[in-house]
């Protein structure tokens, strides 16, 4: 089998129950997310929607993959997902179904990140909500950012890669 070079070959449903190809991002920079809705980091998707209004209009996208695997805290239907995001945060990020990201079920798109971009002392493991990975224009993981890393720490960041800079 071909070892997969970027996350251009996965798929993904989003919270209507579509499939949506990552191929459609492709030339973007892109910050993806494993979130939930009762989390202690949950008042991070204010920070992840002010990074995405602030540069979407550069070539920027979030994308939000909720998952329940940390302390049930995404106990919600995809509908609640979505309304919860949506009064709580004015998200108009793209929000896909809920996912697993760790363990033998994780969606074979986080497989691709942790082993890409392993976290701390090279563990491959997600250990909570919140992670995320910054995908360049190309489709390649270039950074790792832990669950306590905001959304504002990581902003320097994304306007380095949208500059070329990084």
């Amino acid at each position: 089998m071909d070892e997969i070079k970027n996350i251009y070959n996965f798929s993904c449903k989003n919270l209507n129950g579509e499939e949506v190809s990552l191929s459609d991002y492709s030339g973007k920079a892109l910050l993806i997310v494993n979130t939930a809705s009762k989390c202690g980091f949950t008042p991070q998707y204010k920070g992840l929607q002010e990074l995405y209004e602030e540069y979407s209009s550069e070539g920027f996208e979030v994308l939000g993959f909720p998952c329940n695997q940390f302390g049930s805290q995404e106990p919600g239907t995809e509908e609640e997902i979505s309304e919860f995001c949506s009064i709580n945060y004015s998200i108009t990020f793209p929000i896909f179904s809920k996912i697993d990201v760790k363990g033998p079920t994780a969606d074979p798109l986080f497989g691709f990140l942790t082993s890409s971009k392993p976290g701390l002392l090279g563990t491959e493991k997600i250990k909570w909500n919140f992670t995320k990975f910054l995908i360049d224009q190309n489709g390649q993981t270039v950074k790792r950012y832990s669950p306590q890393t905001t959304p504002e720490q990581i902003s320097s960041d994304v306007k380095d890669l949208l500059e070329g800079t990084n």
